[in-house]
């Protein structure tokens, strides 16, 4: 079954920089590093110390708040430090690779019913690439959801190209899909370009959503707005679809393989390409950059983190970009006409007259902090029918009664990055949703 799906509000950035089709493996990291802190929600509770030898599979920590929860290693080796911060807390696991990964045992599932398949993820790491709505976080392995929700391509600027990324892995995404079909008495919907040839149609049992329009078009919650709005006591759960070839490579070859192809892009990037890796490598095994003044980013420009130059891959990531650092300016910058930059607005720039133009774009904001200004523009690029403005005011001003009656239930910060883009009064649009939905979560539940 098959239903189209046309996003028209929203934005395209196109930026200089996509990677070539093709796909290199990286030179093997010898350190890697799990952060905490990709896992948003979770208070972790270690299950090793330093100098502890550890193999692929393997739990390093579980979560206080749900302990069957558990986070495992992505290689073998040894536990090289345990870095923490303000009262202990644990910021990063770091993990001296083996020179030949071995891997923990993973038992076949005892049965599929639903409570065997639930303890089988739980217990070998794959638990956490369930997220659900509301609040965007790790889904409780207690809750049963309505829906199930798998993102099948990613809309933003130089993002990857998940049916290129997965078109080898057929096999384990269809029995990922298979096992999760038994997991709950729900529908499982998938999202695709419209023009997508990718072998998950051929599946049986699975919603496919056609979908077309510009960014945010590949966001779940652009879909799940127009499919199944998310109501309160409504619980949703959302996977990506490379995180299902992890999940099925479990299923099938009885091991955790964290091996993921991610794309390399960026205008300062010396040959954008894509590259196959293991979670937590070393950025520096693999990137090479055009200038020392770059910034470093895991994920896309809009919602990614900054790394530093020997920082590591983030757990969900599936791309790596590098643009300029915008730490240099222009004299009367904001009072001349300007060629090179894109604004969605028609002051003083020309980006409009050229739609399909690429843009260098680099870090600056080309302005500051400022109070909050009222332009109308936001509704503009955010396709949701709910009001952009007003759910970001009443997140700042924590009125609970009025952030569940605007519809904060079916959002996510990454919702709000293109709002973000264009805002004048440079607002941090997704720190301001995220402080909203985990404000809800302990106030609500």
């Amino acid at each position: 079954m098959s239903v189209d799906i046309v996003v028209s509000k929203g934005l395209d950035l196109r930026l200089v920089g996509a990677p070539s089709l093709q796909i290199e493996e990286a030179k093997f990291s010898k350190d890697f590093s799990i952060y905490p802190s990709d896992f948003h929600g979770i208070f972790p509770k270690l299950l090793i110390k330093e100098n502890d030898s550890i193999k692929a599979g393997q739990a390093l920590f579980f979560d206080k708040n749900s302990d069957r929860v558990k986070f495992v290693s992505p290689v073998s080796g040894k536990i090289k430090e345990i870095v923490r911060g303000d009262r202990r807390r644990v910021l990063e696991i770091k993990i001296e690779a083996d020179k030949v990964i071995s891997y923990k045992k993973i038992e076949k599932i005892k049965s599929e019913e639903p409570a065997h398949i639930i303890d089988f993820f739980l217990e070998n790491g794959l638990w956490p690439f369930i997220k659900q709505r509301p609040y965007d976080v790790i889904a409780d392995p207690n809750s049963n959801p309505k829906q199930i929700f798998i993102s099948g391509f990613d809309s933003s600027p130089l993002a990857a190209d998940f049916d290129f990324i997965t078109k080898d892995e057929k096999e384990s995404i269809s029995k990922a899909i298979s096992i999760l079909s038994k997991l709950c008495n729900c529908p499982i919907n998938i999202s695709l370009r419209k023009e997508s040839n990718s072998f998950l149609r051929e599946l049986n049992d699975v919603i496919i959503h056609n979908v077309s329009g510009p960014h945010p078009s590949g966001n779940l919650s652009t879909i799940i707005n127009k499919v199944s709005p998310i109501n309160k006591g409504d619980i949703i759960w959302t996977l990506n679809l490379p995180d299902l070839s992890i999940i099925g490579k479990a299923l099938l070859e009885g091991k955790f393989s964290a091996e993921r192809i991610i794309a390399l892009a960026g205008s300062s990037v010396s040959n954008p390409k894509y590259i196959k890796i293991l979670i937590g490598s070393n950025i520096s095994s693999f990137i090479k950059l055009k200038e020392n003044n770059a910034r470093i980013i895991s994920g896309n420009v809009l919602t990614g983190v900054k790394l530093e130059s020997s920082a590591h891959v983030r757990y969900y990531s599936n791309e790596i970009t590098a643009i300029p650092e915008g730490n240099d300016y222009d004299l009367f910058g904001w009072a001349k006409p300007m060629f090179d930059k894109f604004s969605v607005s028609r002051a003083l720039t020309f980006s409009w007259l050229f739609p399909n133009k690429k843009y260098d774009l680099n870090t600056n904001t080309n302005g500051e902090h400022r109070a909050f200004v009222v332009t109308g523009s936001f509704e503009e690029v955010f396709p949701l029918d709910i009001y952009p403005m007003q759910i970001l005011k009443a997140c700042m001003y924590k009125d609970l009664d009025e952030m569940e009656a605007l519809g904060m239930y079916e959002v996510s910060p990454e919702d709000f990055a293109l709002t973000e883009f264009i805002c004048v009064s440079k607002q941090p649009h997704q720190d301001i949703i995220r402080e909203g939905l985990d404000l809800m979560k302990k106030e609500i539940g």
